[in-house]
């Protein structure tokens, strides 16, 4: 039986974030194979997080920068080692190869983080995204760490461009994987136009992006608010913090709702979803359990960035504050858009999100790249020179934390 080893970098909380629904559709993947499944992180455990063993995955709490884990992953002897994060592969990746050097790595970047770090840079700064942005120093070591592994998992086609074109990454390190949907699953009817009202949000607080929208939207809603007096904004979103419940305004209509048991119930009750992200990366979770629950939305460029591939979009795409409110009233009142907007989102799952054919794919890949493991990792000349460089340094840096750590005892 084929053993992988998965490092978080956080447990996984498919209820909370896009990148937990985006982990345990992979992990339920490896499961479907027949192969056995354990998730290690260092991370402190949470009043969210799913239940593993329930899902029939052995997990186990790691150390950062301890000899623990080379005794650890020595015993369990992975075949396959996925890294959720380039932090996780930078902590462990040297530990990994010098105790399994034949596993096959794979890192799931889950976004770019160096793409969402420039983005944020240039709207502080009321700037055009460009190189002198983009060639940051998150981006160096996040693009070390995609050179390092065998595969590395890309949820955009906007990144996988980027790192291609870009960055000169070699596309057969690379693979694009977004949110994999199980579309026999798809509700067949979900609540009509009339029986729906309001509109609503959703995203985990403690991410950057979803705070900012929050923000935005509260320039956004009263140009809503105006034409739609009667309508109200409810917000929902993991880990709430006292600055966001501050924002509840009742009289306004701006509702912080928080925590939500189950995204796709709310999202279903609202007619449309607003996600006014100005800036982020990777592909937008809100926005697909919109589509899964056919309610249409209104976003911006990059909300929608790399989600649809020029297909139709399930909404209106707008970077205009007054043409994204305009929009949002539109779609609100006119059934017919409305339902337009509806159809589209149906389409635009069938054409890009089947879980079927993205599983199936990202399998054929993983074991066309273990057949030729040798020659894969001979042509990729510069992640062997930073595996010498690089992860030599990391190495003896935490080798010095875990005897200064020792010596504490």
């Amino acid at each position: 039986m084929k053993k992988v080893l998965v490092i978080g970098y956080v447990w996984p909380e498919p209820n909370s974030s896009a990148a937990g629904t985006h982990m345990m559709s992979i992990l339920r993947l490896y499961k479907q194979q027949g192969w056995q499944v354990e998730f290690a992180t260092p991370a402190q455990k949470t009043e969210h997080m799913i239940d593993l063993d329930s899902e029939n995955i052995s997990s186990q709490t790691i150390s950062l920068n301890c000899d623990s884990f080379d005794a650890y992953i020595s015993a369990l002897q992975p075949d396959i080692v996925m890294f959720d994060r380039f932090m996780m592969e930078e902590q462990f990746g040297w530990r990994v190869e010098k105790n399994c050097p034949s596993a096959l790595k794979i890192l799931d970047t889950e976004d770019l983080q160096c793409l969402r770090h420039a983005r944020h840079q240039a709207l502080k700064a009321n700037k055009e995204l460009d190189h002198s942005f983009l060639f940051n120093d998150l981006a160096k070591r996040e693009i070390a760490a995609i050179l390092r592994c065998d595969i590395s998992l890309i949820i955009s086609s906007f990144e996988m461009d980027l790192l291609i074109n870009t960055f000169n990454v070699d596309e057969q390190l690379l693979h694009h994987l977004p949110f994999m949907v199980e579309l026999n699953k798809l509700p067949q009817n979900t609540l009509a136009f009339s029986e729906r009202k309001n509109f609503m949000t959703i995203g985990n607080f403690r991410h950057a992006p979803n705070w900012d929208a929050v923000l935005y939207l509260q320039s956004i809603w009263p140009l809503i608010k105006k034409q739609l007096p009667d309508a109200e904004l409810h917000i929902y979103g993991s880990y709430p913090p006292p600055k966001a419940t501050a924002l509840n305004n009742p009289k306004t209509g701006f509702i912080i709702k928080g925590w939500c048991e189950d995204a796709l119930a709310v999202m279903e009750q609202a007619r449309v979803c607003l996600a006014p992200i100005r800036f982020g990366a990777g592909i937008k979770g809100k926005l697909l359990d919109a589509m899964i629950m056919q309610t249409p939305n209104v976003t911006t460029s990059v909300g929608s960035e790399g989600m649809h591939k020029g297909n139709p979009w399930p909404g209106v795409i707008s970077d205009d504050i007054n043409n994204f409110a305009d929009a949002a009233v539109d779609l609100y009142n006119n059934e017919q858009t409305w339902q337009t907007a509806q159809n589209n989102a149906h389409s635009l799952l069938n054409s890009i999100y089947d879980s079927a054919a993205l599983g199936e794919s990202l399998i054929n890949k993983i074991a066309d790249t273990e057949q030729s493991l040798l020659a894969h990792r001979l042509n990729n000349f510069t992640g062997a020179m930073l595996k010498h460089h690089s992860m030599a340094s990391t190495k003896y840096m935490s080798q010095w934390i875990a005897a200064k750590n020792l010596n504490q005892e």
